[in-house]
């Protein structure tokens, strides 16, 4: 065995026929804050940890713009959010192994687009124009192929 670079990965989101070509995700973390606590009668003096509320971090994903894609609905769901409604989906990205398999699965539950950033444009640059979208999100499971 030998680890897997980073380089394939695929993502979709809402019903799986939502994809897009994204040359970079970032944010699929997980914590669980500590709880520190010492029982009123413990001679020890000494504190047990157990763990407390589990946190989920913002998941940033960016891309090249490409005139073909247009926005693969991204535009639309967060425009309904400005439009006062919050439409939760589920995002998935997958890390590949060269057959193009999922090895592993990060699901997103619960996502909803917080933030869209355009690319920096400047007149005498050739840098490819890169967008983002940032989610919000209420879980993240992980599942092995």
């Amino acid at each position: 065995m030998y680890p897997m670079t980073t380089l394939h990965f695929s993502v979709s989101w809402g019903d799986s026929q939502n994809t897009s070509s994204f040359s970079e995700v970032s944010g699929l973390t997980m914590e669980a804050e500590v709880v520190e606590y010492r029982g009123g009668a413990d001679p020890q003096l000494t504190t047990t940890k157990q763990p407390g509320l589990k946190k989920f971090s913002n998941v940033t994903l960016k891309r090249g713009i490409a005139p073909a894609e247009a926005g693969n609905g991204l535009f639309d769901w967060y425009n309904s959010i400005l439009a006062g409604t919050v439409q939760r989906r589920s995002v998935t990205v997958s890390l590949l192994n060269e057959a193009r398999d999922p090895v592993m699965t990060w699901k997103i539950k619960q996502a909803w687009p917080v933030k869209l950033e355009g690319p920096g444009l400047k007149s005498t640059g050739t840098d490819v124009a890169i967008e983002s979208v940032e989610f919000a999100c209420e879980g993240i499971e992980i599942e092995l192929a």
